[in-house]
Formats: structure tokens, C-alpha cells, sequence
């Protein structure tokens, strides 16, 4: 008897669906083609493991199983539940009598007492099971969360092999997972852990992240050790723009196939906030591995890449940032694969002055020479610095200012603000495939929307040629003009915007590391 169901395969971050063929004839042999891999072989054992905890049995029959396309590797123990299905069907131990066994996509992984176990990935796969035409999917209960917000398709979650069994014979329902998506993500984007409202003083840096918010520009904080660069940085969230459910099912569909949702599910209604340890290797920042996963740099998409003291990272992973910052995606290519993965994330950098940090200080000595300075200064190229628009000098707070009782201004507050200039930008580049924000800008449109007049130039030409900036710099500097510009409602950018802008190029100052 032959017998089909139907899985999925993940690919980047969408999913590809796979037909599982069970055919069933006299003998006693078992037979698993289609490119598994050592996962999948070890599934037989797995399956007859929970059937036998499940008080199910097949009867001795050759199996031979196909799991097609036979050219895509199939992967992990995801597939356990669709080909202990396929089995007992295949052997007339489950009677499909309604034919629902052509409509659900199965996907689950089993334990050896037959109870199902989370997998990765849910979420493109229920996606791609409502274009297919699918009428619904079965998953782990873990996992009916993830898939239930996609509509349109009926989710079913449960906890082991006889449910799904049970379900197919006709012997018992299961309920379905309903999850009002809307209410859901709505209601959960407006609270934080953090706000601005708790910060003292700093007003200058909150100014420039502000700006960076408004324009989804990059940033870099330099200053002493407990100035508060990682208290500001883990703020910069609350005064972003709300996620668009576009954004966040693209967003949650990255962390479903990393495994990143945890037991919640749902979709991301907050934008990522990812902060790697220093020691990070560049598979892990940009993604890949043997089974190709994600990487932070993806993770981040649509949200925010922190890297605390950034020279502290590896040279090499700190250059493979400089074309996703630029393209907006990575590629991930080797032997057996390709890949690509969406990684629009916006830069948020601190670090020290110089090894002992405080150099500049207004009241400790810095003990470093002008060369250890210097040398410091240079583990990060001029390519990747020039790709980072705001760089930002943080002064320690004076005691008058730690000990002000009063509030500052809360980050609703800037965000409103930040809302407001993202939105003139949305309406600026409506026409303009795959730009939303000034930082995205290219050649043409910055001749276009942020060309300065003559008094503009000629600021702008005196700051190029003092500072001894390059081609890309001053690109940046129009850029975040552009951005101070739409926070002041102007059209046009004038020389204070540009000189705002100017005064944001901390680390091209003649009088860094000058000693």
C-alpha cells in the first residue's frame, strides 16, 4: 500500500514542502531514501521506540520510504511525527477514512515515549502550508502558537503520537489553536524594560540617538567606563518606530527558524535588541554552520546590532559588517549551499577612548601614550567607521546632575517625535523600492532630497577639507542632516542642520588622539 504526507523543509527563512511516500510490501526490511541525514536515518528507531510506548504496533512488513524533492537534504528530527504517520497508514494500522491525510501538514519531533517535542522553524512552514492550499497543520503544542498566527489555516497543537493517531482514525478532535494576532501584537509594542525618563542629564547623546532613531542611522559612543554608553544604547529601543506586522512576520519568521521564540510564540511585537559577546566568531555573527542557521546580524533585522566595546572584537568579524550594513542582507554561501538572509539592522557601537579609558576625561589622568592611543583607535578600519553616521563623545555626569531629583523627558515622549519624521520619510520615498528611511539613501537621491544651498556647501567644504573626510563621509553627513531637517519639519537643509551633522564626526577631529 502506498501512502503520502506532507512536511516542510526550511531554506533561508522560507520553507519548501516535502511529500513523504510510504510504501508497504511483504518481507521485513526497512528502506529510507530522499537525502536525510543522520538525524532522519535515526528516526526509525525513535518512531518504533514511541509506538511501542504508545501501545501501537506495525506489523512486519518491507517499508520503503521516499522523502522527495530527493535533491534537498532534509534535516533534524522534524520529520519524525509525518513519517510515523506514513508508516502506520502505509500498514493499515491507521484508517484514514476522511482523507485528511492529504490536507494537514505534519510536523513534530518524537520522543521515545511518544510524546512530541518542539521544532524549529514553525512559522514559514505554516505560511507556506496556507499558499499551498493546505487545510491545516499539525504541530507540537509548543509550537501551535507560532503557527496559529498565521490565518487562514486551521492549527491543531499536541502532546503525543495517539492525539495525531487518534485524530486521523476519527476517534477524537483536537482543538484548535486560535490566536488573535492583531490584539496581540498591538498591545504588547508600547511597553519596555527601559526608558529615557531614567536617564540623568546626557542630553547632547539622547539629542544624537534621537536623531539616529529618526533616521535609522549608525552609531558610535565613545567614552570613560561608567559613563553610561550601555544604559543608553539598551534605551535607544523605546524611541524606535513600532514594528509593522510586514516587519514583524518577517522579523518573527528569522527567530523561528533560529529557534529564538521560546515558549510564548506569537509574533515579535517589539524590535530585536542583540548584543553579542565580544569573543563572537564570524559564522555566528553572519550566520551558516552545517545545518545553516541565522546569524546575529539577522537576528537583529529590523532592529538593533549592539556590539559593546566594539575594538574588542575580532578585526574579521567587525569587516564582514561592512557590505551587510551596506546591502542590507547577507549571503551565505559554501560547498553544499546558498543561502540568504535579510540583516537591515541599525549599528549601535560603544567603546573606550583608549585602553585605560580615559583619555579626555575632564578629571582622571589618562596613563596611555599618544602611540598606544592611536594604535587602539585603529582596530577599527576607516571602511568600517566610515559606515557609521553618528559618533558620539559620552562625558561622565557631574554629581549636580546624578543627584536632579526631576524626571527627564520619557522616551513616549521622543518617540512621537521619531515617528513623526519617519513618517514624512515613508511618504518622501513611497515610489522608491526597498528605501523607508534617510540612512538608505543613495547618490541620487541625496542629490535630490538633502542638496544643500550655497551657504550649506560652503560650510560643508570647510569641514571636508579640516577634517580630511572621505567621500563616504560626507555622504553620511548629509544623510543625518537630511534627518535633523525632517525632525524640524524643514524641507530644506540648512547650515545649522548640516552643522549639527558635522558636530556628530567626534572620532574625525583633529584633536583625537593627538596626545
Amino acid at each position: 500500500m502506498l501512502v503520502k504526507t506532507y512536511g516542510a523543509a526550511v531554506l533561508g527563512i522560507d520553507a519548501i514542502p516535502i511529500t513523504i511516500e510510504v510504501s508497504s510490501s511483504k518481507g521485513c526490511m526497512f528502506y529510507l531514501v530522499g537525502l536525510p541525514d543522520a538525524a532522519v536515518k535515526e528516526s526509525h528507531r525513535r518512531i518504533l521506540s514511541a509506538l511501542q510506548a504508545s501501545g501501537l504496533r506495525l506489523p512486519v512488513t518491507s517499508l520503503v520510504v521516499n522523502m522527495a524533492p530527493a535533491d534537498i537534504r532534509k534535516e533534524g528530527a522534524a520529520y519524525d511525527l509525518p513519517l510515523a504517520i506514513g508508516m502506520l497508514a502505509a500498514t493499515e494500522v491507521l484508517h484514514d477514512a476522511e482523507g485528511r491525510l492529504s490536507r494537514f501538514l505534519l510536523m513534530g519531533e518524537l520522543s521515545l515515549d511518544g510524546t512530541l517535542q518542539p521544532v524549529k522553524g514553525v512559522l514559514p512552514m505554516a505560511i507556506m502550508a496556507r499558499e499551498r492550499g493546505y487545510e491545516g497543520m499539525i504541530v507540537p503544542r509548543a509550537n501551535a502558537r507560532e503557527a496559529a498566527v498565521v490565518n487562514r489555516l486551521q492549527v491543531y497543537g499536541a502532546d503525543n503520537l495517539c492525539q495525531v493517531v487518534n485524530f486521523f482514525n476519527g476517534k477524537c478532535a483536537l482543538e484548535p489553536t486560535l490566536v488573535n494576532t492583531r490584539e496581540e501584537f498591538f498591545a504588547r509594542q508600547s511597553s519596555f524594560d527601559y526608558d529615557f525618563a531614567e536617564v540623568k542629564g546626557q542630553e547632547n547623546v539622547k539629542r544624537a540617538l534621537e536623531v539616529a532613531a529618526a533616521g535609522g542611522h549608525n552609531v558610535l559612543l565613545i567614552g570613560a567606563p561608567g559613563s553610561g554608553k550601555s544604559m543608553l544604547a539598551k534605551r535607544l529601543p523605546s524611541i524606535l518606530p513600532p514594528l509593522s506586522l510586514g516587519e514583524s512576520l518577517e522579523t518573527t519568521k528569522i527567530h523561528s527558524v533560529a529557534g529564538k521564540l521560546g515558549s510564548e510564540g506569537g509574533l515579535i511585537s517589539r524590535r530585536p535588541f542583540r548584543d553579542p559577546h565580544h569573543t563572537i566568531s564570524i559564522a555566528a555573527m553572519t550566520g551558516g554552520g552545517s545545518n545553516p542557521q541565522p546569524g546575529e546580524i539577522s537576528l537583529a533585522h529590523n532592529g538593533i546590532l549592539f556590539l559593546d566595546e566594539l575594538p574588542e572584537y575580532s578585526r574579521s568579524v567587525l569587516e564582514v559588517l561592512r557590505q551587510p550594513l551596506e546591502d542590507r542582507k547577507i549571503t551565505v554561501s559554501r560547498v553544499k549551499y546558498s543561502v540568504e538572509y535579510p540583516a537591515s539592522f541599525m549599528l549601535v557601537a560603544s567603546m573606550n577612548p583608549c585602553p585605560c579609558g580615559y583619555y579626555n576625561h575632564p578629571t582622571r589622568a589618562c596613563v596611555c601614550t599618544p602611540g598606544q592611543v592611536q594604535r587602539y583607535l585603529n582596530r577599527i578600519s576607516g571602511p568600517l567607521l566610515d559606515r557609521i553616521d553618528l559618533q558620539i563623545e559620552v562625558t561622565p555626569l557631574p554629581f549636580e546632575k546624578m543627584a536632579d531629583a526631576r524626571p527627564a523627558e520619557s522616551s513616549a515622549a521622543i518617540r512621537e517625535r521619531v515617528v513623526r519624521a519617519r513618517r514624512i520619510q515613508e511618504e518622501r520615498y513611497a515610489q522608491e523600492r526597498g528605501i523607508y528611511c534617510n540612512a538608505q539613501m543613495n547618490s541620487r537621491l541625496l542629490a535630490r532630497y538633502a542638496r544643500p544651498d550655497q551657504a550649506g556647501l560652503a560650510l560643508l567644504k570647510s569641514a571636508m577639507t579640516r577634517l580630511n573626510l572621505s567621500a563616504r563621509a560626507y555622504d553620511r553627513i548629509l544623510k543625518v542632516s537630511r534627518t535633523i531637517a525632517d525632525l524640524e519639519g524643514s524641507e530644506e537643509v540648512r547650515p545649522p542642520h548640516l552643522a549639527e551633522a558635522i558636530g556628530y564626526r567626534n572620532l574625525d577631529r583633529e584633536d583625537w588622539a593627538a596626545g
